[in-house]
């Protein structure tokens, strides 16, 4: 091979190669970007805090969310509390027993929901009780850094329904200049990619999911 054709070969390897890296270099940008805006997506406070629902939902996952619910409840910010996702071994008493809040005259508007494991689960659980009750709005209640995922769940699963969002606020979640704080950073970046994955899932899986729905 002579020195010209070695040096052509070489560029066009180097071309090859450039491809891949300039592609992988885009896609980089694109999600730091994303998770800017994810993290300015999570909301700081609660929007709405007067307004009444037929039903208030918890997505367990954190004490705070669960107090937080019954004390809506108790308030008689709606009708009913759907609790999804509770261990198979909890009933409404042991759960008003560890949330040492709520009094007892609303344990008959609590109802709890035992199927789901994880947030598309929260949806189709949620969606199926409200559509048995005939209830066309919830106040959902979950950690503010899981709201733009479980907004996206639920929305899709149930496009009629209004959604008021009830955040709640963990003492260990450094929201301002989260990227200072590791544990935080690292909580915040495990929720972005969750919510790329939930974002993209009815692309990739399509038909499924859709007839995985209520």
């Amino acid at each position: 091979m002579s020195l010209r054709a070695a040096e052509r070969a070489g560029r066009l390897r180097w071309r090859w190669l450039g491809l891949p890296v300039a592609v992988l270099a885009v896609l980089g940008v694109l999600w730091l970007g994303g998770l800017v805006w994810f993290a300015r997506a999570i909301p700081a406070e609660v929007a709405d805090a007067e307004s009444k629902t037929d039903a208030i939902v918890v997505l367990t996952g954190g004490s705070l969310r669960v107090q937080s619910g019954l004390a809506l409840l108790a308030a008689g910010k709606a009708q009913k509390l759907f609790i999804s996702g509770v261990y198979h071994s909890t009933d409404v008493a042991a759960l008003l027993h560890i949330a040492r809040q709520s009094p007892e005259h609303v344990a008959c508007c609590i109802v709890l929901g035992h199927a789901a494991d994880n947030t598309f689960g929260n949806a189709l659980e949620t969606a199926q009780w409200m559509h048995s009750e005939g209830f066309h709005s919830l106040r959902l209640v979950t950690a503010s850094y899981h709201m733009p995922r479980s907004l996206l769940e639920f929305s899709r699963v149930m496009p009629d329904i209004r959604i008021i969002p009830n955040p709640v606020f963990p003492e260990q979640v450094k929201q301002r200049r989260w990227w200072a704080f590791p544990g935080t950073a690292m909580l915040f970046l495990g929720e972005y990619n969750k919510y790329l994955a939930a974002l993209v899932r009815p692309f990739v899986l399509g038909k499924a999911v859709d007839e995985a729905s209520p």
